[in-house]
């Protein structure tokens, strides 16, 4: 009798498990009844979409959009994910809710080469982050800023590091550095598979170039507070600026308590990796694909040509007033950008509470990939969207300062890119002064059609293979 009445007690607790099971069960499903979640390509286990991204994400994510639409909810692991294709979704996510959408995913790999992510590009939303980019907006890279970096030969650091030996080993490690913002971690995606990253190599390559880094970045804080105090003579590098640099514009700010906080050295060291390293890299990119284009293109690089030495004639140096008489400078700038977006995937947000996007529900937490990339080249948006054809820009006023989200190569809102007015400047310069004092050809034997166009991988996206032209002295 005593063990029926435990058949009977054991009986009725399963069927009471079975029932809370159940109610959780309609009650969680009822729930995903009233959510209208974005469209989803079907997923794996563990993985969820990661095998769909491919080599090539801003590709992969631009086919799977034309699948499932303009707003796409991928899942990454155990991430969810959306995936913004269109410039309509782009301006809800960046204009229209921007403020939700201001927050960064955590990146380890940022966190161990950026000094926990101190910057102004992988901060978290918050008072640090806002602090931050005031400092970077107002005390760096304003406009009255750049334009007394415009002839300076040591732009960022005061002098150049780029030369002989030097110049090749700390190129390699920008390339490294960057190459490795753009890696994918395992872990940030599938925590209980973090430890892959040790077992691949990949945590003892971020050690390592961060340690090799910072090294380098606590010689370049030291070098300029040695100068401030009269230790150390400016070389003629550095005599070139004519005056302070963004270091010793740091270490000012620094040394007055001008920030409102507290500003550490590694913040210091933080901020100059995103001008100098993050600056660096897209302009290279940037120009690096002008070029290719032009190249492919004789008739356009002549059109660039004779504006430039038609405006600045047999000057030796190129002013502001020159580069604001050439349309067409610009024009091919905006077509580069818009066909080889430096950051395809801009940089990624996070959502910090639940919204309603475009008749969706998201949730808080949810990651978002904007593909910039895909909006450049939307024939809904642009006519023949593959062509490289800068006098598109002579029939609209469509610009990249974040207003207009057919073109957003340095995104737009809160987290837009801060550097817009540098990088632009920089890149001004240094193409028509290549155009202006020389002439640009092919390798003997070389067809335009011949070219090889492929991108290589990485967060910021260059040509696979170097672009090999003949540059020949034009005598004016």
């Amino acid at each position: 009798m005593f063990i029926s009445h435990w058949i009977v007690a054991l009986f009725c607790l399963l069927l009471f498990i079975i029932f809370l099971f159940k109610l959780f069960y309609d009650a969680a499903s009822s729930s995903k009844t009233r959510k209208k979640l974005p469209p989803s390509p079907s997923r794996f286990p563990v993985i969820g979409n990661l095998h769909q991204l491919g080599l090539y994400p801003h590709h992969s994510l631009q086919s799977l959009s034309k699948l499932y639409g303009p707003l796409m909810l991928l899942h990454l692991g155990s991430a969810p994910v959306l995936v913004v294709s269109s410039a309509d979704a782009a301006r809800e996510v960046m204009k229209d809710h921007d403020l939700i959408f201001s927050n960064r995913p955590k990146s380890s790999i940022a966190d161990r080469l950026i000094y926990g992510s101190k910057d102004v590009g992988f901060s978290p939303y918050g008072e640090l982050w806002r602090q931050l980019r005031s400092i970077t907006v107002l005390q760096l890279l304003s406009n009255k800023r750049v334009q007394s970096f415009r002839h300076c030969a040591g732009q960022a650091l005061g002098r150049k590091y780029g030369i002989g030996d030097e110049g090749i080993k700390f190129k390699l490690l920008l390339t490294d550095f960057v190459g490795l913002l753009g890696t994918f971690c395992v872990g940030d995606y599938i925590p209980w598979l973090a430890w892959i990253s040790k077992f691949n190599g990949l945590n003892a390559k971020v050690e390592k170039v961060a340690k090799v880094f910072d090294e380098f970045l606590e010689g370049v804080v030291e070098e300029h507070r040695e100068r401030e105090k009269g230790e150390k003579k400016c070389d003629d590098s550095t005599s070139e600026t004519g005056g302070s640099d963004f270091v010793d514009i740091l270490l000012e700010i620094q040394r007055e308590n001008r920030a409102g906080f507290r500003l550490e050295t590694d913040v210091i060291k933080a901020l100059i990796l995103d001008v100098f390293a993050a600056g660096t890299d897209t302009t290279y990119s940037v120009l690096e694909w002008a070029m290719a284009e032009l190249l492919r293109h004789p008739a356009k690089l002549e059109n660039l040509q004779n504006e430039v030495r038609r405006v600045a004639g047999r000057k030796l140096e190129i002013t502001e007033d020159d580069l604001e008489k050439m349309c067409y400078l610009r024009a091919v700038i905006k077509e580069s950008l818009r066909l080889h977006t430096p950051v395809p995937l801009l940089m990624p947000r996070e959502s910090t509470q639940f919204v309603k996007l475009m008749g969706y529900d998201i949730a808080a937490g949810t990651q978002v990939i904007v593909n910039a990339w895909a909006i450049g080249r939307d024939p809904s948006l642009w006519e023949n969207p593959e062509e490289f054809r800068p006098e598109r820009f002579f029939e609209t006023d469509i610009d990249f300062k974040g207003l207009n989200f057919e073109l957003i190569p340095f995104g737009a809102g809160r987290r837009g890119c801060p550097g817009i007015t540098f990088a632009i400047a920089v890149n001004e310069l240094a193409l028509a002064k290549l155009v202006h004092k020389f002439n640009f050809a092919l390798p003997k034997g070389r067809k335009e059609s011949d070219m090889d166009m492929t991108e290589a991988t990485g967060i910021t996206v260059h040509k696979k293979f170097p672009l090999l032209a003949v540059a020949t002295q034009h005598s004016c």
